[in-house]
């Protein structure tokens, strides 16, 4: 049998039985991917951990506002002011603030900050035998099998108290660093050629510098190094219910398993394209656009390209532009507007104040395009991705650890989620689906043609 052709010929069958003509969802007023016509999105549930708002509704028109990303009812502009005002990193306190709904104390903090740099060191023979015996070209799927796999080395895994899984949870968001930066080394060394560099972490160091520390061949990184990767770690925290990995955390747990099995399954929804990875969608985009633009500072010129893109002329064909414009923020995105301030201050460090000033304007330029090419007649707005692969880029992080490193900082959004599903104890999701199938009588295997 040629496997090949009849893959292909069973393609075809899928597609037959599968595809469901689009008039059916308005015929049954069926919100497809939980979104309302106006593309809200429909209310399943109530949560204290993270306030995502970017538009209100009046007289049943969704009309835009200046975004707004709170943490436990804190604004994340005022929580990254606090951490920049008094020159500290942040990471650690956001998480204990995003788990427990309270920003901690002074001695809560250091004890949090000591539990975490104590549980950093995986478990006897984890390093050897889960990451470097199977390791994996792609680090997401390496951090998800990396999670599955402590499920063995854990003697009370399918414990459900919430003293157990709470454990559970910040030893995760201990390991999730290390786990990830020796799945890129080992990746380094086993699918290209590199030297292999394990540095173990340092129980003293802040989340962000022990990534950079581990990260590098000499551990080496600058205070600003740091401080930029801290707050890009704290503006990806948490995001709301909404977003697809945290429903998902939402979804599986409301099904009462394991905490390594929910974990993974968020880490597989945020390696999706449409979740995950837009800011090396945006980097990719940059670099097409400083390649077919022959004077990136004239505007009229980038503008110009830009119209391309939008028209599946130019980069993917697909016409987006890429890190412009968000499925809930309208006007602006809170972490952009934090993330561009501190941006400008690392690019003007690294001598890359020409590429910055690339981005600025492409964002503005975004907005006319929209219009003149769409005929819009709202504002869009950078999100959060526009800025991010450029930020990574400026660190000297290798495009492999972008979603990683965005995994590194939700998990705490993701175990809080979790804690909150079982301590509410809400029953199974399982919302409803049509069948729009008639009946069919049985036909035996003769009669069939």
């Amino acid at each position: 049998m040629d496997l090949n052709n009849k893959i292909k010929e069973y393609v075809d069958l899928a597609l037959k039985s599968n595809q469901v003509s689009p008039e059916y969802y308005n015929n049954y007023n069926v919100k497809r991917g939980l979104r309302n016509a106006d593309g809200t999105g429909v209310l399943v549930g109530l949560t204290k951990i993270g306030d995502v708002h970017g538009y209100i509704v009046d007289e049943n028109e969704k009309v835009p506002v200046k975004g707004r990303l709170r943490y436990r009812g804190i604004e994340i502009k005022d929580l990254t002011a606090g951490f920049q005002r008094e020159g500290r990193f942040g990471f650690e306190e956001t998480c204990f603030l995003i788990l427990f709904g309270e920003l901690p104390s002074k001695k809560q903090l250091q004890e949090f900050e000591e539990f975490l740099g104590e549980s950093r060191t995986l478990p006897d023979g984890f390093k050897e035998d889960i990451i470097l015996n199977t390791s994996s070209n792609n680090i997401m799927n390496k951090l998800a099998r990396s999670v599955l796999a402590a499920y063995s080395f854990d003697e009370k895994a399918e414990d459900y108290s919430l003293q157990n899984v709470l454990f559970q949870c910040i030893q995760l968001i201990a390991w999730f660093p290390t786990i990830a930066t020796y799945a890129y080394q080992a990746k380094s060394h086993y699918f290209d050629g590199k030297s292999l560099f394990m540095h173990r972490p340092d129980t003293s160091l802040s989340t962000a510098e022990n990534i950079l520390r581990m990260l590098r061949p000499d551990s080496s990184y600058t205070k600003l190094e740091a401080e930029m990767l801290d707050l890009m770690l704290i503006l990806h925290a948490e995001h709301g219910g909404g977003n697809n990995s945290a429903f998902t955390v939402r979804v599986i747990s409301s099904a009462m398993t394991d905490t390594y099995s929910v974990i993974s399954a968020a880490i597989g929804s945020l390696k999706g394209a449409r979740h995950g990875g837009a800011n090396l969608k945006v980097l990719q985009m940059m670099e097409d656009i400083s390649k077919n633009v022959d004077d990136v500072s004239d505007k009229e010129k980038l503008k110009e390209y830009l119209k391309k893109i939008l028209n599946k002329e130019a980069f993917d064909k697909s016409g987006l532009i890429y890190g412009m414009g968000h499925a809930v923020y309208t006007l602006s995105d809170p972490r952009a507007v934090v993330l561009k301030r501190k941006a400008h201050e690392l690019a003007e460090v690294k001598g890359m104040t020409e590429e910055f000033k690339m981005y600025k304007n492409i964002e503005a330029l975004s907005n006319d395009v929209f219009k003149e090419v769409k005929g819009v007649t709202t504002d869009i707005s950078a999100n959060v991705d526009f800025y991010s692969g450029f930020v990574y880029t400026m660190l000297g992080i290798p495009s492999e650890m972008f979603t990683p490193l965005f995994a590194i900082a939700r998990i705490p959004g993701w175990c809080a989620h979790r804690l909150e599903e079982i301590v509410g104890g809400g029953k199974i999701m399982r919302p409803a689906y049509k069948s729009i199938v008639k009946g069919k009588p049985y036909i035996s295997l003769e009669e069939r043609e």
